[in-house]
């Protein structure tokens, strides 16, 4: 026995519309289009825009959308082919043989129809956008300072780490930037230092982020070589940015850690040598912890250090002029390696004045910069009043 073949329905069309036009968006769900296709079917068929509610509607799905992560362009895309699609299966354009004005009607309606959706889609997928970045924003604010803070709970942390790209069970280091122009986030330092340190392939595991003005760069390290390529990376990202020259930056590198511990110990000896290169009046761009150790250990115990400072240093007070020139001129020579000749270039001055305020210090002090023994003594106080600032913090 025969069976007549089931006359599809309007129904049955549409649903294979939807169909289709997801396959055109990449595979995305029919359920974004919720209940669009009858609704534009029924507003060219009356002849009527479509209503408040039904826009409202389309701005939650395009509210929806963002929310489950889908591309606006995928998501318009999903929409338009259905739009154009669904054309040959609207009753006007069926009909077109007997009416043809209609057509010219159904697609004035449909146009504006199709218009006003994509508008309203648009606009609640950006602002769910925007509400979803800052939230984003503020669990990565938070999740910064937990980490570089040391107080918070250390499984807490290391499991939100994940969320960040960071696997926090292996060594890890820290690179602070310091610039007369502070950093801010979502600044294009940070996205150009995030581009130069991750490469081409995004792979690198990496946090980039602003904290207190500064640029924070914490990254797995597993030797070396690792730091070394991540503060070139950052210094020469740093450079392209100051396309102007103007910045002054200076660039401190923590020693490597594991763990979270690892993370904070490492911000902090970053910061920490930020500070002693300013003191110091280092003038490398690159600070490192590791070459800094000696000046740590003399500000370990900061009253034996001040005593010091205090017992060798305070007669030059009595010096014409104060202490500062012979303390620059001594802080100059200890750092040309002892060299007269270099430390008059350095200072601009004749080798004579080199030598005779040498001379005025042992004059002074008691102690001669050409005994060794003493020579220590004495590059140990001054190098220490630099760290404390003494005379002026005094």
């Amino acid at each position: 026995m025969a069976h007549d073949r089931a006359i599809p329905t309007s129904q049955d069309r549409r649903r294979s519309v939807a169909d289709l036009a997801a396959e055109d968006a990449g595979g995305l769900s029919t359920e974004l289009l919720g209940d669009f296709l009858e609704v534009l079917t029924s507003a060219v068929s009356e002849g009527r825009t479509l209503s408040r509610r039904q826009l409202r509607t389309l701005r939650t799905h395009g509210d929806t959308a963002a929310r489950q992560g889908v591309a606006l362009r995928a998501l318009l895309d999903l929409y338009l082919s259905s739009a154009w699609r669904l054309w040959r299966e609207l009753p006007a354009i069926v009909d077109a043989d007997r009416d043809p004005q209609a057509v010219v009607t159904a697609g004035e309606v449909m146009l504006h129809a199709v218009d006003d959706a994509v508008a309203e889609l648009a606009e609640g997928f950006q602002l769910a956008r925007r509400v979803l970045v800052r939230a984003e924003e503020s669990a990565r604010r938070e999740f910064v300072d937990d980490l570089l803070s040391g107080s918070a709970d250390i499984a807490g942390v290391m499991g939100r780490a994940e969320t960040f790209g960071l696997d926090l069970t292996g060594p890890h280091a820290v690179v602070v930037v310091a610039a007369s122009t502070p950093f801010t986030d979502g600044g294009r330092v940070i996205t150009e230092v995030e581009r130069a340190v991750e490469g081409s392939k995004a792979d690198s595991e990496v946090l980039v982020a602003s904290k207190e003005g500064r640029l924070v760069v914490v990254f797995a390290a597993p030797d070396h070589a690792a730091v070394e390529y991540v503060v070139d990376r950052v210094r020469e990202a740093t450079e392209r940015v100051d396309v102007s020259g103007t910045w002054t930056r200076r660039i401190g590198v923590g020693r490597t850690g594991p763990s979270v511990a690892g993370v904070v110990s490492s911000y902090r000896e970053a910061v920490d040598s930020l500070d002693l290169g300013a003191k110091l009046g280092l003038g490398t761009v690159v600070v490192d912890a590791r070459d800094l150790l000696v000046y740590r250990v003399l500000l370990d115990d900061k009253a034996a250090i001040t005593d010091l400072v205090h017992t060798v240093l305070t007669p030059l007070l009595t010096a014409r002029g104060g202490a500062g020139p012979l303390l620059d001129t001594l802080f100059t020579f200890f750092g040309t390696g002892g060299n007269s000749a270099s430390t008059a270039r350095a200072m601009h001055l004749s080798v004579r004045a080199v030598t005779y305020r040498l001379a005025r210090v042992a004059d002074l002090t008691g102690h001669d910069v050409g005994d060794p023994a003493e020579r220590f003594t004495l590059q140990t106080a001054v190098y220490g009043a630099r760290l404390l600032g003494w005379p002026t913090e005094s």
